[in-house]
């Protein structure tokens, strides 16, 4: 893999882009060279080659006047090396990628109003951590801030789950034929424990037994071959129970006026609730395989967990009496143990002390390029 040559790619693709026509475009590439779309072969060869078609379709577009790589981008390589000029920042690890975009949100605070305001485009290229990031400082700005960005996320990642899409070729069109913003809602995790929260996912936020897969692939990351979360989810199926005992769980459902719709008192293995239906994680297991965006797992014995985990690649463990799903804005749940939660791949332990807590949607936010 050669970060010069991704970064040669995607400016030449972006500078004959037609996104926001009529106005200046700067653009930003936050690049994480250690995903797996840039350090597994087969994966880079693949992303090269949907490159290079792009470029010669690009090349239909006239190249565009006023147009070029954010002052962030530049500022963020001192030496002006080609990263730089280019419009690309690698991440160096936790908390580049919300860097980044908050001074992208600083030089968009200085130009805004102006009668040449530019649009900026962050364009994300990693995992869910690096999109993750880039988002929750987006989210952070003021609406009329917002206005001026729009955020596209590259599947260079492992699993691609909270991606634009599971293919590189299938994403960059957006770019180079007409396309538009379309606001998109996160997903937020508030607990009982002042100063505790809130946090936020922008595909799947959950808790429970897939909670405890992502915190123990996160830790082993890089000391174990193959896909480790597939592994993990092996494990889990054994061990989960002894760790983490799985007791009563208070749950209410409502709907986005308020209205509740549902409550059970269940003990609950896992509850994922997304920003939409159609959602997946775990390197696309598909945990929400239709338009309901919560999934509730009710407590199974070893022998059916062993028996229905391959169910959740497919989507059918809906079919199942143990899963319930619905339609929500809000869950709120409480429980008497300690359980994990996840947010897009990152982990917290909730505590007796933490609950009530509550999953909820947020507000259209999100400016997505579609």
């Amino acid at each position: 893999m050669n970060l010069d040559d991704f970064a040669a790619a995607m400016a030449n693709i972006c500078s004959h882009s037609l996104v926001a026509p009529g106005r200046p475009l700067v653009w930003t590439i936050i690049a994480n060279p250690k995903a797996g779309g840039f350090t597994i072969g087969s994966r880079w060869k693949r992303h090269y080659a949907a490159l290079k078609s792009y470029m010669e379709k690009a090349a239909a577009n006239p190249l565009r006047e006023n147009a070029g790589p954010s002052q962030a981008a530049l500022d963020a390589d001192p030496g002006r090396g080609s990263l730089g000029r280019l419009g690309l920042v690698p991440t160096t690890g936790p908390g580049t990628a919300g860097k980044i975009v908050k001074a992208l949100l600083d030089d968009a605070v200085s130009a805004h109003g102006g009668k040449q305001s530019p649009f900026n485009l962050i364009l994300t290229a990693g995992g869910d951590g690096t999109s993750l990031e880039a988002l929750t400082a987006l989210y952070s700005a003021p609406a009329a801030l917002r206005a001026n960005f729009g955020v596209l996320r590259l599947p260079m990642g492992t699993g691609n789950d909270g991606a634009d899409g599971r293919e590189l070729e299938n994403v960059l069109g957006r770019l180079i034929y007409p396309s538009k913003i379309e606001y998109a809602r996160a997903v937020r995790l508030t607990t009982a424990t002042p100063r505790k929260g809130p946090f936020l996912a922008f595909n799947i936020l959950s808790v429970g037994l897939d909670a405890f897969v992502t915190h123990m692939t996160n830790k082993m990351k890089g000391k174990l071959p193959g896909d480790s979360y597939k592994l993990w989810v092996d494990i889990a199926s054994l061990l989960y129970d002894r760790i983490y005992r799985v007791g009563p769980m208070d749950v209410s459902i409502y709907d986005e006026a308020g209205r509740q719709v549902e409550s059970f008192d269940e003990r609950v293995l896992l509850l994922a609730v997304g920003a939409t239906g159609h959602r997946s994680y775990g390197s696309n297991k598909r945990i929400l395989p239709d338009d309901r965006n919560v999934c509730v797992v009710e407590q199974m014995s070893l022998f059916r967990k062993v028996a229905l985990k391959g169910l959740f690649t497919t989507g059918e463990h809906i079919h199942k009496p143990e899963s319930k799903l619905f339609n929500a804005h809000r869950v709120e749940f409480r429980g008497e143990n300690p359980i994990l939660a996840q947010m897009d791949g990152e982990t917290v332990l909730l505590k007796p002390e933490d609950f009530p807590a509550a999953i909820e949607l947020t507000e259209l936010a999100i400016p997505v390029l579609t």
